[in-house]
């Protein structure tokens, strides 16, 4: 697609889209690779945690406080857990460290294969890795301020007026979402200029915010609707593969389960795609030509190559 800065700003929530889907299209064999060994185990263990962890709660549930096996099964749970979280945590800042150097290497016409990716993500994991930490801080923070005005407000409010109760539960609710959302938005744009500028932690979220002036809403747009359908694929898979047991056959669930994690990946890669040229995209909106030659050095480093500095080249065209 070639289109000049003033309208590359002006892309529309579809043009998006349509972009970041006509990607993979540039270099198939990388992104089956990527879709393979990262994003694929990442689904999946998002979905099918539920299979492991639900029989675990059962049981928990349904043994006698003084039973002695009881602690036994909490310890096993808080182990499957915990070893869960950092799965999540490393496969989903492999897949955003591949998908948006790949993306970038397509742009600035560098050599593109699955080798040279895996070669460069243990310098961009370090990076989304601090990136990764103060933006969990910054969450951390922000559900323990949640939690103490859910509190305040439950002990404030009079219950008897259950108009006004429930007004101010929403509100609050309401509130966390936006604010959740946002927060999420600052996070993928920061992840994004962790790999693509010399600037990681607290220095790329500064970045990401000043980016996302003036796009904020398409920003919180896109952040929602991958979230809602996110949990909407969750929830189905809950309530079908994981207790549906009784009303479904085996065989029913498993397809229906396979269908799902599909999906997922699917609905994973094209925000890991959307991610990535929303920053050209917010990048274009504040005026802030893009090197290609600086941009291709950059990359290369993360390999350890030396490329001579080329003339500078301003992002003429969105060439992906």
């Amino acid at each position: 697609m070639d289109l000049a800065p003033e309208q590359l700003q002006d892309l529309t929530y579809t043009e998006i889209l349509k972009e970041s889907v006509s990607i993979p299209k540039s270099s198939l064999k990388t992104f089956s690779c990527i879709i393979l060994t990262l994003i694929f185990p990442l689904s999946f263990a998002i979905l099918a945690h539920s299979l492991f962890t639900n029989p675990l709660l059962k049981q928990i549930d349904s043994q006698s406080p003084s039973n002695p096996k009881l602690p036994q099964e909490w310890t096993r749970l808080l182990i499957f857990q915990f070893c869960y979280l950092i799965f999540l945590f490393a496969f989903s800042l492999l897949s955003t460290a591949a998908v948006v150097f790949t993306v970038a290497s397509i742009y600035t016409s560098k050599p593109v294969s699955f080798t040279s990716t895996i070669s460069a993500i243990p310098r961009v994991f370090k990076r989304l890795f601090i990136t990764f930490l103060w933006v969990s801080l910054l969450m951390v923070v922000y559900d323990i301020a949640f939690i103490i005005s859910l509190l305040a407000l439950i002990i404030a409010v009079d219950t008897n007026s259950l108009f006004l109760y429930l007004f101010s539960l929403i509100a609050v609710f309401t509130l966390f979402l936006v604010v959740h959302v946002y927060i999420t938005a600052l996070w993928h744009l920061a992840s994004v200029v962790s790999v693509l500028e010399p600037v990681y932690g607290i220095a790329a979220m500064r970045k990401s915010k000043e980016l996302l002036k003036g796009k904020t809403q398409m920003a919180a747009v896109f952040v929602f609707g991958y979230l809602s359908i996110c949990g909407a694929i969750g929830g189905v898979f809950g309530s079908i593969v994981v207790h549906g047991g009784e009303d479904y056959g085996v065989f029913a669930r498993i397809v229906v389960g396979g269908f799902l994690v599909g999906l997922l990946v699917l609905v994973n890669l094209i925000g890991l795609l959307v991610q990535s040229v929303f920053y050209y995209v917010c990048k274009s909106y504040h005026h802030q030509g893009i090197d290609k030659s600086a941009l291709h050095d950059h990359l290369g480093g993360y390999l350890g190559e030396y490329v001579p500095l080329k003339s500078s080249i301003q992002m003429e065209s969105m060439e992906i």
